[in-house]
């Protein structure tokens, strides 16, 4: 059993081989690796070599002890960002032990997170010196726009989706990302689903996947 610096649901290669893609799920504010680990399930026949490591974030979470949190959303901006980036130095550390257990380099790395998740992908994935592949990010927004400007080391693809009815993350900051990581010369796609909350729906889920099967084979 390998150890890790967080707690790790892990769906295996559907194969049983020697992992060729690892893709890393972040789940949402409240919530833990075994509920997004259930995206990782709908995906693993389409990506037979792949790993997926669904890590619990590093704090208990302050509204539901049950789950888990990537930083505390109650304190104001500067707070947030000051705890989003003990979070990130954790994540970053943890796709380095990845790459070096699995010996896999950053380029068959894969960062796909839901809410939360998302925001934290994002920093890291355009923050961390060594480029991943790709980052998928559902119903989230960038963290700190001014903080991170000055701050981008990588530029992975970006898939950025997100449902036009949230009322927890709004749909807003889609836009918002899309237009700020245009100026800073950064591709994404993104996706704005109809009469959707804040949720990964099934049309989210089959281009999210299209969007891996893409990039990582």
């Amino acid at each position: 059993m390998t150890n890790y610096i967080f707690n790790v649901t892990t769906v295996e290669p559907l194969l049983r081989n020697k992992p060729k893609q690892a893709v890393i799920l972040c789940h949402g504010y409240g919530g833990d690796g075994k509920d997004i680990s259930s995206l990782a399930i709908n995906w693993q026949r389409f990506l037979p070599d792949a790993i997926f490591l669904c890590p619990n974030a590093p704090e208990i979470c302050n509204d539901n002890p049950q789950g888990f949190q990537w930083f505390d959303m109650t304190l104001d901006k500067d707070a947030v960002l000051e705890k989003s980036l003990i979070a990130e130095k954790k994540l970053i550390f943890f796709l380095d032990q990845i790459s070096e257990n699995l010996e896999l380099e950053f380029k068959n790395l894969a960062l796909v997170g839901f809410s939360q998740g998302c925001m934290i992908s994002i920093q890291v994935g355009l923050k961390n010196k060594k480029k991943i592949n790709c980052v998928i990010g559902y119903s989230g927004k960038i963290i700190n726009q001014k903080y991170l400007s000055n701050n981008i080391n990588s530029k992975p693809k970006l898939f950025l989706m997100h449902g036009d009815n949230d009322n927890i993350v709004p749909p807003t900051h889609l836009l918002e990302s899309k237009e700020y990581l245009a100026k800073h010369g950064i591709k994404v796609k993104t996706k704005l689903f109809q009469n959707c909350e804040h949720r990964i729906p099934i049309e989210g889920s089959s281009l999210g996947l299209e969007f891996l099967r893409k990039n990582l084979l």
